[in-house]
């Protein structure tokens, strides 16, 4: 569809879809205090042409609607997405007739995989003395540990069977030659350098910037692990993805028409602290030791653009991509997991927090292996709360599903948690990195209570406000966790909760009035193992059977990081130049 970046660029130019603002800007959080008030808006994507320090401009916000996001992809991946599925379904066993009615699909295939040139656009020019502190690298909330490379595209390949991964991992800028590599577990690029270390050798590593816009998006696409990023940009992109000879004999090809190539490697046994930096949870994570990028050189465009992201509470940029590539890759899921018909994870909670499945259930628990199969499938892996129904509804519809669930789950037979499992590496419930717990909540058949849909009584001592999520879900505010730790435990046991299922726990009760605000404020700051407490709680065959209300404490911990939230000075610069950014639209 796209070749580059730069075609892209052009035709949200013609769809007055992208504003270029002439006045000079910092990197440091200026640029990205701009980005976020405009994706607030639904605004345009951003091309600042002059920024401080820099030699080359800055674009963000390429894909921070659903509009631009069809406008660089448009219906094609999907429709083949579809078409693929129904080929596998319909052809076992095969026959003519059916082979016949999806010819089209061979031409399709014939336009996969690679095509390799001697050069390329980013061969334009080659710096064998690079300086990544010259690039224009974002600094995006206050407290980061230093400017960090947002949208790089890391490719490395395994040192014994040379698949490659490509994935999008931060990048903290350290110096002039080096920079941190933020491979957190479950990640490919991280399993490459595991294996490479095991090796005692350096892994090669390759990043790239800008390029085709289908580069972009499969490199934060949840592929399985081995399945080839490319073959996915290749197949978004509607042609082979143009690769170019390595100029300085490196061990990987370029993409021919990305922005900057940086050519480098990372040793072996060498860690340097990385972060803190403000991540998409709307927290910082914490500083911590990861692998070290050294640059060997930079191949760039004559005039390269820098793209970048800001990332922080959602909605930003990487919500709108991530439920893009649900929607392209959700026809799979049948293919891959059969008893799964239907699955969701909501970027509102950063994805890995909360996701729901429609599932089968033709035998008994039927439902909980798929469950076991989704948390065994990839990053599907991280999902901290998973729920499931065997009904069909509308996943995306949050309060429905919860009501749906709520008026069929079985707390006695339903509800389970894992203790000491692995958890996502941004995930800090637990107060501790990488482990944690899950919880698989399962609701199937029909209703089996009549649920409440508004509170009568008098709240009991702390709790100031109550307000209705949804029918059999409500929302209290009570005392500050470090006043009262055992606040949740306590009014589990009031009776004048006995006829909820569930109640959350929080500081403020207002969340309960938007989806949005509710599932941020609560799957981000509770963890199932830690911070869910029931009436009672008994063991039968080593099961343990809850008894409602459920109440979680989705009050915020002395453990968990800073909420993200912009320096009263930069709010006040935005403010005073927001008229200068814009004063040729």
């Amino acid at each position: 569809m796209h070749r580059n970046l730069r075609s892209f660029l052009d035709l949200l130019r013609r769809e007055n879809d992208l504003v270029a603002i002439e006045a000079e800007v910092d990197p440091y959080l200026e640029i990205a205090e701009i980005h976020r008030r405009v994706i607030e808006q639904d605004g345009p994507a951003l091309l600042f042409k002059r920024v401080k320090g820099g030699q080359s401009p800055v674009v963000t916000n390429l894909f921070g609607t659903p509009k631009r996001i069809e406008l660089a992809f448009g219906t094609k991946p999907e429709q083949f997405i579809k078409e693929l599925v129904s080929v596998a379904e319909s052809l076992l066993p095969p026959n003519r007739k059916e082979l016949w009615k999806h010819r089209s699909l061979v031409r399709d295939f014939l336009k996969l995989g690679t095509l390799t040139a001697l050069r390329g656009p980013v061969t334009e020019v080659i710096n064998l003395e690079p300086h990544l502190d010259g690039l224009p690298v974002l600094t995006t909330w206050q407290d980061d540990g230093g400017p960090f490379i947002t949208l790089p595209l890391v490719y490395t390949e395994n040192p014994s069977t040379k698949k490659h991964n490509l994935g999008i991992y931060r990048m903290q800028v350290y110096d002039a030659q080096t920079a941190g590599l933020h491979w957190q577990i479950q990640k490919g690029g991280g399993f490459h350098y595991d294996a490479a270390e095991k090796l005692n050798q350096s892994l090669p590593v390759t990043v790239f910037l800008g390029g085709p816009p289908a580069l972009i998006i499969s490199a934060i696409a949840p592929l399985p692990e081995d399945v080839p990023e490319l073959i996915l940009a290749s197949l978004l992109g509607g042609e082979k993805l143009r690769l170019a000879k390595n100029p300085i004999g490196a061990a990987h090809r370029l993409v021919a028409e990305a922005e900057f190539a940086l050519i480098g490697h990372a040793p072996p046994q060498e860690r340097r602290r990385e972060g803190p930096f403000g991540d998409h949870y709307g927290y910082y994570s914490l500083r911590h030791d990861y692998p070290v990028f050294h640059c060997d050189a930079i191949a760039h465009r004559r005039d390269a653009i820098y793209p970048a992201t800001v990332v922080g509470k959602p909605r930003q940029e990487d919500f709108f991509i991530g439920d893009y590539l649900q929607t392209l890759l959700s026809p799979v899921f049948p293919l891959v997991m059969p008893s799964v018909r239907d699955l969701w994870s909501y970027g509102e909670t950063g994805f890995h927090s909360l996701a729901a499945a429609v599932v089968r259930e033709r035998y008994t628990r039927e439902a909980l292996a798929a469950g076991f199969r989704i948390l065994g499938e990839g990053q599907l892996a991280l999902t901290k709360f998973l729920i499931l129904t065997d009904s069909p509804i509308d996943l995306h519809d949050f309060r429905a599903v919860l009501e749906h669930v709520l008026a069929r789950v079985n707390w006695q037979t339903d509800f389970f948690i894992f203790s000491n499992t692995s958890m996502d590496t941004l995930d800090y419930t637990s107060g501790k990195v990488n482990e944690g717990s899950k919880a698989i909540l399962m609701a199937l058949g029909s209703p089996i209570r009549d649920l409440p849909r508004e509170f009568r009584g008098e709240l009991p001592a702390g709790i100031s406000r109550a307000e209705v999520f949804c029918a059999g879900c409500l929302v209290i505010q009570g005392a500050n966790y470090s006043a009262e730790p055992e606040q949740a435990a306590r009014l589990a046991r009031e009776a004048v909760f006995a006829a909820w299922p569930l109640v959350i726990l929080h500081d403020d009760a207002e969340v309960a009035r938007s989806t949005t605000d509710f599932l941020w404020s609560t799957w981000t700051r509770f963890e199932p193992a830690g911070d869910i407490y029931a009436a009672e709680t008994t063991v039968v065959r080593h099961h343990l059977a809850y008894q409602a209300p459920i109440v979680i404490d989705a009050r915020k911990k002395p453990s968990l990081p800073n909420e993200l939230a912009v320096r009263d000075d930069i709010a006040k610069l935005v403010d005073q130049r927001w008229r200068e950014y814009f004063s040729r639209q």
